[in-house]
């Protein structure tokens, strides 16, 4: 399968050379004196309506700390945005040893926001993997390897962002700006047909997949993200092949599908 499944990088390279110089310099991203690029905002009487509903609960406070720890263990209904409960810091009843409640910035931009999206510390997701159901006494499991986990889990959504936009500079033309991230979700036992029919073929099942909403200037795009485990762990903290690609949702979709896989055929 090579390093990753999804990447249509080859045939690009030709693509984007084609497109005008010019094309950063329209991105207001890339002007100093601009806060944002106006395809990502929303007019000032609908912004504060409208981030209530594209920002997940456990980002709200992630570059302050957390929300109230009484509070958030009074709540515990999962945030559609992202599958996840809102940010629980506080260590477990019997915890081994104390974890890190540091949170690491990604380089993932959220969308109709100014900030980028947070990864969770250890101490969230240690309760995380608690609350599905993980008993920590069956494992021999030591400080280092919670560290280890969130390292391992935080390059994955970077390389996995990475794949999205190598997809999605098929659209670099049509949004300068780039690409942001909206929602996203696990799906790990709901397998996608493109790995139903690789296994009927003899190949592994994936071990989790996602699916990312992404914004395209406007345009919501699903992609639809397979993790196939790779070996043993590298220096960077990458073990996992990636399937990444845009779901067959839309034509264009489909017609991006098409076009890479006839360039890779050619190539």
């Amino acid at each position: 399968m090579g390093l990753s499944a999804s990447s249509p990088s080859v045939a690009l390279q030709a693509d984007i050379s084609e497109q005008p110089q010019a094309a950063a310099s329209q991105c207001p991203m890339h002007q100093k004196k601009m806060e944002g690029c106006p395809m990502h905002m929303k007019s000032a009487g609908s912004l504060d309506e409208n981030q209530n509903v594209s920002s997940p609960v456990h980002q709200e406070r992630a570059y302050e700390y957390v929300e109230c720890p009484v509070k958030s263990q009074m709540h515990e209904k999962l945030d559609p945005r992202n599958m996840m409960p809102p940010p629980n810091q506080v260590p477990s009843p019997g915890q081994p040893f104390p974890l890190s409640t540091t949170r690491e910035e990604s380089t993932i931009p959220r969308a109709f926001s100014q900030q980028k999206w947070v990864y969770p510390s250890e101490q969230m997701f240690w309760n995380a993997m608690l609350r599905k159901g993980w008993k920590w006494k069956d494992d021999d499991i030591k400080p280092e390897d919670m560290s280890n986990i969130i390292k391992i889990h935080n390059q994955n959504n970077e390389q996995a962002w990475q794949e999205i936009l190598k997809w999605e500079a098929l659209h670099a033309r049509e949004c300068p700006c780039g690409p942001s991230l909206v929602r996203f979700g696990g799906k790990a036992k709901e397998y996608s047909p493109r790995a139903r029919i690789r296994s009927w073929m003899g190949y592994e099942l994936p071990f989790d997949r996602h699916d990312w909403i992404i914004e395209r200037c406007g345009k919501e795009v699903r992609y639809v993200i397979d993790y196939y485990d790779g070996g043993e762990v590298d220096k960077n903290y990458q073990f996992t092949i990636l399937d990444v690609r845009p779901a067959f949702d839309s034509l264009t979709a489909v017609w991006d599908r098409m076009k890479v896989a006839w360039w890779r055929w050619t190539s």
